[in-house]
């Protein structure tokens, strides 16, 4: 048996929400509904304008978030990323422990800022983020724990390393060990704007195929450029031998690599959409991880990630993801 059920790579970022009206956006000139790096005054003079609104902090990062997740509903997970020795770097790598998650930084961590990522919510539920990397944009294979990527059930990483050359490379070089030591491959494209403007760095991050995708129908018809979801399922079949599309209310779209299945959706108030696609990978990943067949798996990360947007901010208490799990007993 593995010592992990998943090991992560990814981003370092302590996530710092804020509620917002779309004026608050229109006022400070940044695209609603994706994610935008941005640099650290960008951040200052973001958090300055807000500073009138109370915002909750948590560890965050994509895959962190779905390396949490899984731990939460008791899965082992690993998770490799890169924080400094500042305050909110020892407030993350608490954090993480405290999630049930290992992780490499167990050592005297470098000089620098770790990164931050203001997530601004509107009425809406619809997340819009503007992340300043500091140290995270630093990561490199020097992050990796190959130890504990070859005793892993999965490899997963987040699409978005792809902004970072360096952090691409360290993603290319773990699913080339992942696939030499017969673990499985997994990638989240995480967000269109990685797929509008790195598509290239992503296809590289893809190699020549990686086990399962993690996709909203944006990210899918992007990276199969076209706005036909049935030539994007096609498309996504050509590199990747299994995959998830996210179509929020509507539910998803699981291939399993002989049949398409659809997931349903389950109807909920939305509050906030931050962390639902990072909660459904933790899911889907669990299930699997447990043996299930994917239909399983995508109804757990459906109820999952149903039960996350009804709260702010990017996860729930591990006692409410338990909840979600006694429902597939």
């Amino acid at each position: 048996m593995a010592r992990y059920h998943v090991y992560g790579i990814g981003n370092a970022l302590v996530d710092m929400e804020y509620e917002v009206d779309p004026k608050d956006l229109e006022t400070l000139g940044i695209d609603k509904g994706v994610m935008t790096l941005v640099d650290e005054a960008k951040q200052l003079e973001i958090m300055l304008h807000l500073a009138c609104h109370h915002h909750e902090r948590a560890s965050g990062g994509s895959a962190a978030n779905t390396v949490i997740g899984l731990s939460q509903l008791g899965g082992r997970g690993y998770y490799s990323c890169k924080v400094a020795d500042d305050e909110l770097g020892h407030f993350y790598m608490r954090d993480l422990r405290e999630g049930g998650v290992d992780t490499n930084h167990h050592t005297e961590k470098e000089q620098g800022h770790t990164g931050r990522c203001v997530v601004l919510v509107t009425p809406d539920g619809d997340r819009t983020m503007c992340t300043f990397l500091g140290v995270s944009g630093n990561l490199s294979a020097n992050e990796l724990v190959e130890d504990a990527l070859r005793d892993a059930d999965w490899f997963y990483t987040e699409g978005y390393l792809v902004t970072s050359p360096a952090a691409r490379a360290a993603s290319i070089a773990a699913r080339e060990i992942a696939a030499q030591a017969g673990v499985r491959t997994a990638l989240s494209l995480s967000d269109p704007n990685m797929v509008t403007y790195f598509k290239d760095g992503l296809l590289e991050m893809i190699g020549p195929g990686v086990d399962l995708i993690f996709a909203n129908e944006s990210e899918a018809m992007g990276m199969a450029g076209t706005t036909d979801l049935n030539a994007a399922v096609d498309y996504l079949k050509t590199i990747s031998r299994a995959f998830a599309i996210t179509r929020g209310a509507q539910g998803s779209l699981v291939w399993d690599g002989q049949g398409l299945i659809e997931i349903a959706g389950n109807k909920v108030e939305v509050v906030d959409t931050v962390g639902a696609g990072d909660m459904f990978a933790g899911a889907f990943l669990y299930g699997l991880t447990q043996g299930w067949d994917h239909r399983r798996a995508g109804d757990l990360a459906s109820a999952a990630s149903a039960r996350l947007v009804t709260t702010l901010g990017p996860r729930i208490a591990r006692d409410e993801t338990q909840a979600v799990l006694r429902g597939f007993a």
